[in-house]
């Protein structure tokens, strides 16, 4: 379906610009007249264009532009500004180009009559079912500032989880690129050469060398083998990962995995219990609410398991019950949401949860920076050493040839 080009006068004299994808010319003069929009000029958008800003609009808005904004707009709706008179002066702010334009359509939808809710529905790559829902629930309430700032504080926390994990992955992630890169240089260019001088030299070489040697051949001589191998293994992950059997299966195995596997089940509860408290907190139903937390788990597995959960929840069941019976979630969470359940303050019970796993996720990645710079010490100490004594071994052979023949 073709684009279209449009600058146009809206109903206060202002000129507005953008783009609408319609069948026809006179389809974009239809939908502009339903917007009250005087028509000044329109022209179909060329293809390169109509590229660029598919292009444009896969780009994804940074966490942290989420939280300025969401922070600045509690803090300006706090002050008694219009929602429309909010956006205008974010649009301006902002420095993110793609958020600055999904703000001004946010702004032109709200000014046309639309609710703020809807106006940002229509934009799901930007603003999450979790933040549209909160938004529905703070107009209906008419607690807009209030959701905003706990909005605010939520992507925070989202943020500085992520940040930890990236920080600590980061390290292991470069020394293991490095050391790869170093080792594939010496297969490729180092041991080829000592592999010409000891067959010049005719050494009879031990059964690690003359392995060593063979294997720095053969990968000089079928690189391209190696290369299409690893790219077919890359991509048939890709593939089996992107099936629902596939994906279920790796999140399965991924909590299976020692130390790993208990971080990222950590981090599924600390996402499952903010994401939660927060929706209930802020006046979302708990079936919609366990809806949403489906979607944002991070995990295949935890989403079987909060679904399961949901349904038990719909039949009349609490929800504490059946995610004791998942064996999934540890017992102290399980307690705790039925705490919460009782007196009536569950989304404060589950915001305690979400902080003490927080902190035990900080806990189990320092431990496991401390617990992967040993091995990958003690691993790659291995490999040089291998190499190593196989490269010398022959030259202490010849020495030792040359000394008892002189």
């Amino acid at each position: 379906m073709p684009h279209f080009q449009y600058n146009a006068m809206d109903t206060t004299g202002r000129t507005v610009g953008g783009r609408l994808e319609a069948e026809s010319l006179d389809a974009v003069r239809v939908k502009l007249s339903e917007l009250r929009y005087h028509v000044l000029d329109i022209k179909e958008s060329h293809t390169r264009t109509s590229l660029i800003d598919r292009l444009n609009s896969m780009q994804k808005v940074k966490l942290r532009e989420l939280v300025l904004f969401s922070r600045q707009f509690a803090t300006m709706i706090d002050a008694g500004l219009s929602v429309v008179k909010c956006l205008d002066i974010l649009q301006q702010q902002s420095k993110d180009p793609k958020l600055r334009e999904v703000i001004g359509q946010v702004k032109h939808d709200v000014g046309s009559g639309a609710s703020l809710t809807d106006a940002i529905g229509r934009h799901p790559r930007v603003f999450s079912a979790l933040y549209v829902n909160m938004i529905r629930s703070a107009e209906a309430g008419g607690i807009l500032d209030q959701v905003l700032d706990r909005l605010a504080t939520f992507l925070e926390k989202e943020q500085e989880m992520r940040s930890k994990v990236k920080s600590a992955m980061m390290y292991p992630a470069v020394v293991l690129t490095f050391a790869m890169l170093m080792l594939l240089a010496l297969l490729l260019f180092v041991l080829p050469r000592f592999k010409e001088i000891f067959d010049s030299m005719q050494l009879k070489l031990p059964i690690t060398t003359y392995v060593l040697l063979n294997f720095s051949g053969i990968v000089k001589s079928y690189w391209y083998v190696f290369l299409l191998v690893f790219v077919g293994l890359i991509v048939g992950f890709k593939v089996f990962s992107s099936t629902p059997r596939g994906a279920y299966l790796l999140d399965s195995a991924k909590l299976r995995v020692p130390i790993m596997g208990e971080l990222l089940l950590k981090t599924s509860v600390s996402r499952f219990s903010r994401t939660f408290g927060t929706l209930i907190a802020s006046g979302v139903p708990v079936l919609r609410a366990l809806e949403i937390v489906v979607d944002t788990s991070g995990n295949l597995v935890v989403s079987e398991a909060i679904s399961l959960a949901r349904a038990a929840v719909k039949e009349g069941e609490k929800i504490s019950t059946p995610l004791f019976t998942t064996k999934l979630f540890p017992i102290m969470v399980t307690q705790m949401i039925a705490v919460g359940e009782e007196t009536g303050r569950l989304d404060q019970m589950l915001s305690k949860v979400s902080d003490f796993y927080d902190e035990e996720v900080d806990t189990t990645l320092k431990g496991l920076t401390s617990l992967i710079e040993p091995l990958m010490i003690v691993g790659l100490g291995g490999i040089v050493g291998f190499i190593a004594i196989s490269v010398i071994s022959p030259i202490y052979q010849l020495v030792g040839d040359i000394g008892s023949k002189g």
